[in-house]
């Protein structure tokens, strides 16, 4: 399997690949590459529909020269701990915030939560995330108020008064506890439904069942949330060490 950066005469098959409507595994196979690698480059790059080979080539150059002109002692970015390969976490960094993208956040957005998520500390102030990320404070700032407002992180203060942005162990809670409660609502408009359009029509009978659906899912989803989330609060067996 082939390693290093996709070229540009790979990002024309991705190209070509979602014109012709592939799943990104097909790519993928086509490249001889990994899914996540394709996954990666298409999320990173404007999506499915705004996909274009140049413009993601001439993008990946930018960042690439970003890079190397940022002087490693930069008092904004955070050194790799624990021997860590910075290239390896900045290649994780990406593919956990394509993932973020495909659940719907903005890029921005999802880089922000992606980058507190690899955090051994789970928390950074602003700077340290403009620092990390290589972006403004205006545009961090602009991130982590649409994550707080849906409960995907938190705001404290540390010890030297600064404002922090946290993803602790029970943020992830909350925030499937607050998607479940948002999939209830969708029930209950639906089921609002059936009365104004009528019980024996065919519209009000569609509705009353996506009622029953959404009500079966998001208490399962509920449920789950409140059995599991002890999980969230427990050590993995076999790992060691202290944040640092």
């Amino acid at each position: 399997m082939p390693g290093g950066r996709l070229t540009q005469q790979e990002r024309q098959q991705i190209a070509l690949g979602l014109a012709d409507s592939l799943a990104y595994a097909e790519i993928a196979r086509r490249l001889d590459r990994p899914t996540s690698t394709v996954t990666r480059e298409v999320m990173r790059n404007g999506g499915p529909t705004a996909y274009r080979a140049d413009l993601a080539h001439r993008a990946t150059e930018r960042r690439t020269h970003r890079r190397r002109k940022a002087a490693p002692g930069d008092a904004n970015t955070l050194p790799q701990a624990h021997g860590r390969d910075d290239e390896a976490v900045r290649e994780y960094e990406e593919t956990f915030t394509s993932v973020f993208m495909q659940s719907g956040l903005p890029r921005m957005t999802a880089r922000v939560l992606a980058g507190l998520y690899v955090t051994d500390t789970a928390s950074l102030t602003a700077s340290e995330l403009a620092g990390r990320l290589q972006v403004s404070p205006a545009s961090v700032s602009k991130a982590v108020t649409f994550l707080e407002s849906q409960g995907l992180i938190r705001r404290e203060r540390d010890e030297r008064r600064r404002e922090r942005y946290v993803v602790d162990d029970d943020v992830m809670y909350q925030s499937t506890m607050a998607s479940a409660r948002a999939t209830a609502h969708l029930g209950e408009v639906a089921r609002q439904g059936v009365g104004i359009l009528g019980p024996d029509t065919p519209a009000a009978a569609r509705l009353e069942n996506i009622a029953r659906f959404v009500d079966f899912v998001s208490e399962s989803i509920a449920r789950a949330a409140d059995q599991a989330r002890e999980v969230l609060h427990t050590k993995p067996e076999g790992m060691s060490g202290s944040a640092s």
